[in-house]
């Protein structure tokens, strides 16, 4: 088994690559991360990981890349399946939550590289995935409101703000916590109020 682990092609080992960095950003502070226990954690020599990365910041942004495709994969998802603009905000609220209850690295590693100085590749990544993130809630409130379910005054990109904000509010608090099971719980709630501040009154 350890054989085949050293010969995986080049897009497995980064793959791999990028799931030990996260299963490690969820056990210790992600700039205290170094190449040579990233190497350890895979059971590789630190030459073997610089054959497919030539340096820690490319990792870095193999990490934010990956980040960016799988959550927004997992928010569109949750999004394309639900019956109408509001249950779909709900939908993706609620996998979001899923999503880094499942990868508790992903914030520690997302907080962390936007605390650095400086421009980088991995910061520009999570910038761009922000940015599409929110214009996709905006289009969804925009539905919304077009359809009625939504306050025909909501300013989408406010609520979109408040939207990425009670999600960051409660992984905040859960890593401060030390339990990634209080974001789950609490989502429900936290969710019911924003949908209460942003639903059409009944006249």
């Amino acid at each position: 088994m350890e054989a085949q682990r050293k010969h995986l092609p080049a897009d497995e080992r980064r793959a791999v690559t990028v799931e030990a960095v996260v299963k490690l950003a969820a056990e210790q502070n992600p700039s205290e991360i170094t190449t040579a226990a990233i190497a350890t954690s895979m059971k590789l020599t630190q030459g073997a990981l610089f054959r497919h990365f030539p340096n820690k910041d490319a990792i870095w942004q193999a990490v934010m890349e990956w980040v960016a495709d799988h959550l927004l994969a997992r928010v569109e998802r949750a999004a394309r399946d639900a019956a109408s603009p509001l249950a779909a905000l709900e939908a993706m609220f609620m996998a979001h939550i899923a999503f880094v209850a499942e990868h508790p690295g992903v914030p520690r590693v997302l907080f962390g590289e936007l605390q650095r100085s400086g421009d980088t590749a991995a910061k520009r990544m999570v910038q761009t995935m922000i940015r599409r993130y929110r214009e996709r809630l905006a289009a969804l409130i925009e539905q919304g409101k077009t359809v009625g379910e939504l306050d025909p005054q909501l300013d989408p990109a406010a609520a979109a703000t408040l939207f990425v904000g009670s999600i960051q509010g409660l992984v905040v608090q859960a890593l401060l916590a030390g339990d990634t099971r209080r974001m789950r719980k609490e989502a429900p709630g936290t969710f019911a109020i924003y949908r209460r501040g942003i639903a059409r009154r009944s006249p």
